[in-house]
């Protein structure tokens, strides 16, 4: 990801009364902004994704190598983003972040031709209303939340492999147990990037990272929302017949 610094080392909000409302009112634009973002992706792929879901193409597109494109691409939007940020204009950062919410809609459609449409709504508005807690309580919380940034971020390498591994072993068991595990990681995650995202304020207000900055909140907290999101669905989706 971008070159960000641990919550643990925040510079210190201003301490007089109208520097201090000052802070305040900049960070709860700043927030509002990579929560506009992050929630305006998740609608975006929503909606690519219901459409593509809908259309003729899916079926097609799916059997053909395509498939892989469509697959991979969010995985190469990710690695642009969080290694080229520094050296991306805010602008060009925006318009690859709404790439990227639109090729993620692609890659996901396939969920509406597994899951009934009935047990995919339930489970984003539990994964919604989950997302809500979890990040409020990362914002407002006064505990420090940088020591267990190393350990779900490990937690998701591992899962990842596990996954790997398991498309060969086609282990119910398995795939039940990285379900269960990914739903607490990407739990853990939003609340540790919610206070990682709020401690950068400090650092970028005024400057010209503050629009990047945004955008790669808004990115984490999306990619947090949208794996709780499918680690609920594959425990609780009800498949079709």
């Amino acid at each position: 990801m971008a070159n960000w610094t641990d919550p643990q080392a925040t510079v210190s909000a201003p301490s007089s009364v109208g520097a201090r409302a000052d802070y305040d009112a900049g960070l709860r634009s700043y927030m509002l902004s990579v929560y506009n973002y992050m929630a305006s992706g998740v609608l975006l792929t929503g909606i690519v994704a219901l459409l593509f879901a809908n259309s003729s193409f899916i079926v097609p597109v799916l059997q053909s190598p395509a498939r892989w494109l469509i697959m991979l691409a969010p995985l190469a939007f990710v690695m642009v983003l969080s290694f080229g940020i520094n050296r991306l204009a805010t602008s060009t950062a925006q318009m690859l972040f709404w790439a990227f919410s639109v090729v993620m809609g692609l890659s996901m459609a396939s969920i509406f031709l597994v899951y009934t449409g009935t047990s995919i709504a339930q489970t984003f508005f539990a994964t919604a209303g989950a997302f809500a807690g979890l990040s409020l309580w990362g914002y407002t919380t006064k505990r420090d939340l940088s020591g267990f940034g190393t350990f779900l971020i490990m937690g998701v390498f591992g899962i990842l492999i596990a996954s790997l591994i398991n498309i060969f072993l086609q282990s119910s068991a398995m795939a039940f147990a990285i379900s269960v595990i990914g739903v607490l990681l990407f739990a853990g995650l939003t609340a540790y990037d919610t206070q990682r995202i709020k401690s950068m304020y400090s650092y970028v207000a005024g400057t010209d990272m503050m629009g990047k900055t945004v955008i790669m909140g808004a990115l984490n907290l999306y990619l947090d929302f949208i794996n709780m999101f499918m680690f609920l669905l594959q425990l609780f989706g009800g498949r079709r017949n």
